[in-house]
């Protein structure tokens, strides 16, 4: 049996409170995996804080303790006394399928056609707001519910009810 290896295809997801405010986002810093810092605007690294013992938090902090101070890019930077970037342990998994992405842009174009479809779809007919349950295992069977009615539709558009019902019958 041949086996095909799938890769996600999905951009990586760019959020940032200070963005609106004017402030460097934290795509400006630039991260060097080999020597684990990030360089910051102005050119300073920012170094790994060692995480507490007793903290179970998933992202690693960065910062530099006496650049932010004399810095005159602070202003555009942040409005406390220095910077601290977060980054996910598991981030390297997000920039190498950004790389990837960066690497081949059509994949958005055939993704758009393929995954966004149903999506949009699939809200469409749940009115585009809200699922109807409430609780992580409701969602999920009715997101279920709602694929499975999909994929039913989809099957009857491509080969017919005839012949669909012989199918399900063999």
């Amino acid at each position: 049996m041949r086996r095909h290896r799938l890769r996600a295809v999905v951009p990586k997801t760019l959020t940032s409170s200070g963005a609106k405010r004017g402030f460097f986002t934290r795509q400006d810093f630039i991260y060097n995996a080999e020597h684990d810092h990030y360089t910051c605007p102005a050119g300073a690294k920012l170094t790994k804080i060692q995480r507490r013992v007793d903290h179970t938090e998933d992202f690693d902090r960065y910062r530099h303790l006496s650049a932010c101070a004399t810095c005159p890019l602070r202003p555009r930077c942040t409005p406390t006394p220095r910077r601290i970037i977060k980054r996910w342990e598991h981030e390297d998994v997000l920039d190498r399928m950004q790389d990837r992405l960066d690497r081949m842009p059509e994949a958005m174009d055939v993704r758009r056609q393929t995954v966004e479809h149903p999506f949009g779809t699939l809200k469409a007919w749940m009115g585009a707001t809200h699922f109807l349950t409430r609780t992580l295992d409701k969602v999920r069977t009715e997101m279920s519910l709602l694929v499975l009615a999909y994929n039913l539709k989809r099957m009857i558009t491509i080969f017919g009810v005839g012949p669909l019902m012989a199918a399900i019958r063999a």
